[in-house]
């Protein structure tokens, strides 16, 4: 990626962070203490932090200097502040914390300009324009669970609607992972080797709202024997997906901060991995693994596809960001759960950002492909994201495999 790239798009992530919350104000900006949620002023601050630690502060011999705002380490560190404590810190008030986060942007575009051939330096600032990136679908997520007002537009449903059937993919050996020399990867990525897949087949298209209904009037979140042990235990007295409400016979969902009728072609959203797994046991299907996912996904084109856009669209959209096999939409939409744990690939190594992947393997589930409010320059085939399989408040859904 060229110096001249990355400046703007360095811009570019702090617009869209700005977007997602300049408009919030007052007890917003810090918000009830959850597990699943970051005050924001916090998450503004913490931004600034990794940035300028990675790109400003830390040096060839791995030592550290000084932060532009005193005290910094203490407030902003994710991996020695526990989350609990993060709403009763003395956190500089909005403006300061604003003016934090263009002090080290406005820092970070002049040394581009200085070391525009400083490989080392290059790594560490596309580290930090992907986290950027990271947060501010977080902060569409924080919206989302806080029920603040849609900071974009609505779900566009017009369109193409449903869009059913499997494609068949013929197995064998394949490359999973990311090739060296193709520029940017997580260490979770590196490196592409050999695994072998049966012949399987896959759904053309997530499945839909209305498709996932059927599984809820059926009584799905009822029936013991569609769920594992730990998903029945997380269940509890849940009838349907997180923000999904039924008043008089009719299922709506919530969006932001209102309620809106369940349109049947949009990819189910906010289900999370115990869900999906019990509505595939119940349809007689499973969730892929990555490694089959990836494989549907080769070829997929990123450009057409629903990325970094104001909200899903139907399952039968964006036929021209198609995958090779014939899939839709693996690239955008909504992210999809697999049936994969999140571990390491063979030989694997950390990054310099060592809290990124190692502290999560074996406890999270993988997802792929990426949701409307991923920015289409961090998603690729060999993205991998990774979530406990409790999680719902994600803009998560899923596609199917036949059990063969």
């Amino acid at each position: 990626m060229f110096p001249e790239s990355l400046s703007q798009q360095l811009r570019d992530a702090r617009r869209r962070t700005r977007l997602l919350t300049g408009d919030l104000e007052g007890p917003q900006l810090l918000g009830p203490k959850l597990a699943i949620v970051n005050p924001v002023l916090w998450e503004l601050g913490h931004v600034a932090w990794f940035q300028e630690y990675w790109c400003l502060r830390l040096r060839s011999d791995e030592s550290l200097s000084e932060s532009a705002l005193e005290g910094a380490d203490a407030l902003y560190d994710s991996a020695k502040v526990a989350h609990d404590t993060r709403w009763d810190l003395p956190l500089p008030d909005l403006s300061a914390t604003l003016e934090f986060q263009d002090r080290v942007l406005d820092r970070v575009l002049a040394r581009l300009e200085r070391e525009p051939d400083n490989e080392w330096f290059l790594y560490f600032v596309q580290l930090a324009l992907f986290h950027e990136d990271m947060h501010a679908e977080a902060f569409h997520y924080t919206r989302q669970t806080l029920g603040y007002a849609d900071p974009l537009d609505r779900d566009n449903a017009a369109g193409k609607g449903a869009l059913d059937g499997d494609v068949e993919l013929p197995g064998g050996e394949f490359l999973l992972g990311a090739a060296r020399n193709s520029g940017f990867h997580f260490d979770n990525e590196k490196w592409a080797h050999r695994v072998k897949l049966e012949p399987f087949r896959i759904a053309r298209a997530p499945v839909t709202n209305a498709q996932f209904l059927e599984f809820v009037r059926d009584g799905g979140y009822s029936r013991r024997d569609l769920w594992s042990t730990e998903g029945w235990k997380w269940k509890d007295r849940a009838r349907g997906p997180r923000y999904w409400v039924e008043r008089d016979g009719e299922w709506l969902e919530r969006r932001f901060d209102e309620e809106v009728r369940l349109d049947g072609d949009l990819p189910v959203m906010h289900v999370n991995w115990h869900e999906a797994n019990a509505y595939c046991r119940h349809s007689g299907r499973r969730l892929p693994s990555e490694a089959e996912w990836e494989m549907a996904a080769a070829f997929s084109r990123v450009t057409p596809a629903n990325l970094g856009g104001s909200g899903r669209v139907p399952v039968g959209e964006f036929a021209e960001g198609d995958s090779f096999a014939g899939c839709r939409q693996m690239l955008g939409n909504v992210w999809e759960w697999t049936s994969s744990t999140f571990a390491p690939y063979p030989g694997f190594v950390c990054d310099p950002y060592r809290e990124y992947s190692e502290p999560w393997f074996g406890t999270h589930r993988v997802l792929r492909g990426g949701s409307f409010t991923t920015p289409a320059r961090l998603i690729t085939n060999t993205w991998r994201n990774f979530y406990t399989p409790d999680r719902g408040d994600i803009f998560a859904g899923f596609r199917t495999c036949p059990i063969e």
